[in-house]
This record gives structure tokens, sequence and C-alpha cells, in this order.
């Protein structure tokens, strides 16, 4: 599998380009979460509504640990004013593509329009990087544990907004393609579960 993958990595990269292709200020978003062997870590999101005529934003969700390999991806239906939520823990790291369990992760975000209303895979909403379908309206806001100063080691929740950044043509396609190896030959696993409605509340230690 480790091989398969690499040789996806590669080919993923080599065919790659560095062009920005953000449509929107808020449609890519990004933060960590450390600690997951001390607690979890939630995730809450909205849609603002933002993308009208359109109503429902798909949030589309890329995992990964520290060693830079995606490990996991799924996808979350939002309606405007909706609110739903993951655990790092129970949702993203839960059902891995590797056997280890990451300790901290990076969690990428990217809004797309359903192209149905109501249909949202990551592995191949953007196929072929049709910028049609970002969508605008995603907010996001995540919680992660750090340690405190002290002996013995405590440790406390922070929350913070996810963090806009610049969606290049290279990472769409890292994204979205390495999700699409993922559910073709990953057997189940690096699936991770979909958003549950409502929102989360602080880390659990």
């Amino acid at each position: 599998m480790r091989t398969l993958l690499a040789l996806a990595t590669f080919a993923f990269a080599t065919t790659a380009f560095a062009q920005v292709v953000n449509k929107f200020p808020d449609e890519f978003q990004v933060r960590y979460a450390s600690n997951l062997n001390r607690g979890d870590s939630v995730i809450n999101i909205t849609n603002t509504g933002t993308d009208q005529p359109f109503d429902n934003i798909c949030v589309n969700v890329y995992t990964f640990d520290a060693s830079e390999e995606m490990v996991s991806c799924c996808a979350c239906l939002v309606t405007p004013n909706g609110l739903v939520s993951l655990s790092v823990q129970g949702d993203l790291i839960s059902n891995t593509l590797s056997p280890s369990t990451p300790t901290s992760v990076v969690i990428k975000l990217v809004s797309t329009r359903p192209p149905d209303e109501i249909t949202c895979n990551p592995g191949t909403t953007l196929g072929g990087i049709n910028l049609d379908l970002l969508a605008p309206g995603m907010r996001a806001w995540g919680t992660t544990l750090h340690a405190l100063p002290g002996t013995p080691t405590t440790y406390g929740v922070t929350e913070s907004g996810f963090l806009s950044s610049g969606l290049s043509a290279d990472e769409a396609i890292h994204l979205f393609s390495f999700c699409g190896f993922i559910q073709a030959n990953g057997s189940g696993f690096g699936i991770c579960k979909s958003c549950r409605a409502g929102g989360l509340g602080g880390a659990k230690q």
C-alpha cells in the first residue's frame, strides 16, 4: 500500500502546476490539531449563505499526518446557516489509510458547490479543476490541546478559526486526486466519517 501511495504522490506531483486558482477568499482554509494522544480536538463548520442563488455547499475535508501523508478524506454537506461538526479522534483519524494513529494533524478544507445540491465527493469534486464549483461562505473553527506550564504536565483547550489561504492548482490536483486514489485503492481505509448536525464543545482529555 505504501509503495502505491508513493507512486501516486509522485505521479500527481509531476503533473501539478503552481497557479493560484482561488475565486473567493474563504474557499480554502487550514489549521492544525496537536496532542491527540492526550485528548480530542473538534471542528465546527457553518455556511453563511453567501453563495446565492445557490444554497448548499460541500466542505471537503483532507487530513495530513506529520509526515505530510494524507491519512483520510471525506466531505460534509452544509446548508445555509447550518452547523455541522467533526471529532478529530472519532471522525478524522479513526480509520486512517496508514496503520499508525497520528498524534498531530493538519486539516485542510475546500468549499465547493454540490453538482446536484445534495451530493459531495471529496475525490472527484474538482476533476479537471472546474473553477465554477468553488464556493464562498464556509466558516470553520477548531480546538486543540496545548501543554500548560508546570509539573506535572497538564493540557488546556484553545479554539480558533481556520485560516484562509491561497489554493494553487497543484494543491487542488493533489487534494482531489489523492483522495480519489484513496477511495479507489484504500479498501475502505482513509475515508473519514461524515459531519454530524450541531456543534461539538471543547476537546475531551
